[in-house]
């Protein structure tokens, strides 16, 4: 069984999009036996905040359905409960390399390397507003993550 974790700074927009983008995926490979889902932030600010109302409706507008969550915050040990702790940005590697220490076993990526767009961030809607783009990257980045894990 594989399982990822999508992390982002506060849980409730980029990494609870992936998660719900990545089960949509899943799913449509008849593969949710195989490969676990989660998303977690690296800060605690919006711990138990649902998914923010701009992730919610750029899912709705693609029929894609939204994870029911709250947003948690990334621990220590989720470093040995994951086989990949897919990031955002490099400002969330530096936080999960903070919170997990030291990546000695290579699972911490950003999203949009498995897009062939190395040290490329998936902006933060939270600031830009622009939950489209958002999801379009991380469209990208989680097809590309299916197609590796698969093959």
């Amino acid at each position: 069984m594989i399982k990822i974790c999508f992390v982002c700074h506060g849980n409730i927009c980029r990494s609870t999009m992936a998660e719900s983008v990545m089960t949509y995926l899943v799913k449509r490979v008849h593969q949710e036996k195989n490969i676990v889902i989660a998303s977690a932030g690296t800060s605690n600010e919006e711990c138990g905040s649902p998914v923010h109302h701009g992730t919610r409706e750029e899912l709705k507008k693609r029929h894609i359905p939204c994870v029911e969550h709250r947003a948690r915050q990334l621990t220590e040990s989720d470093y040995g409960e994951y086989d990949y702790l897919i990031c955002m940005d490099k400002q969330n590697i530096r936080n999960v390399h903070r919170i997990v220490g030291e990546d000695v076993c290579k699972k911490v990526h950003l999203l949009l390397s498995f897009a062939g767009r190395e040290n490329i961030e998936v902006n933060d809607p939270w600031y830009t507003g622009d939950f489209e783009e958002a999801f379009e990257d991380i469209w990208e980045g989680c097809t590309g993550l299916l197609t590796e894990i698969l093959h």
